[in-house]
């Protein structure tokens, strides 16, 4: 057995917690998944994950955001984000507009070119994520949604 086979829920035992071995579950459904979607960006769009998560942020938000909104709501360092934002703009895929009445400031957003591209790589990528849970029933989807919620729900009763 190699070390790639080896994944989180592998490094349960029968003697841990139940909701231990259910997180380690579902840690490794998240990573199987997303190495499918990195996988998928690199070889059909030639993009990485991140590229493709900035790009959604300046999707939904066709006005464009300023560099510390996207730093915020993708949860990285501003620096990363200029990094990513440089390349899509060299690339023609974003644009970066000044702000009025704020010289250092600027809004980035998606040009046409990219938006289209953008839309491209998100039909593929839900395609993705519907094939992931093809071996579910729409009973099994519901059910997994409403339990899942319901831990969402708790861990927000938390703080």
């Amino acid at each position: 057995m190699t070390l790639e086979t080896l994944d989180l829920e592998a490094r349960a035992h029968s003697t841990h917690a139940q909701e231990l071995r259910l997180w380690l579950r579902l840690l490794t459904c998240s990573q199987l998944i997303e190495k499918r979607v990195r996988a998928g960006l690199r070889e059909q769009f030639d993009t990485t994950l991140p590229r493709f998560d900035l790009m959604a942020q300046l999707e939904r938000h066709p006005e464009g955001l300023k560099m510390k909104e996207l730093s915020h709501r993708l949860m990285v360092t501003g620096g990363n984000v200029t990094g990513i934002t440089d390349q899509l703009v060299a690339e023609g895929l974003v644009e970066r507009v000044a702000v009025d009445g704020d010289r250092r400031a600027f809004l980035v957003r998606l040009t046409p070119t990219g938006r289209t591209g953008f839309e491209r790589m998100a039909a593929q990528h839900e395609q993705w994520i519907v094939e992931a849970f093809d071996g579910l029933s729409a009973k099994d989807l519901d059910s997994l949604h409403k339990l899942l919620g319901k831990v969402k729900q708790h861990q927000k009763a938390l703080g």
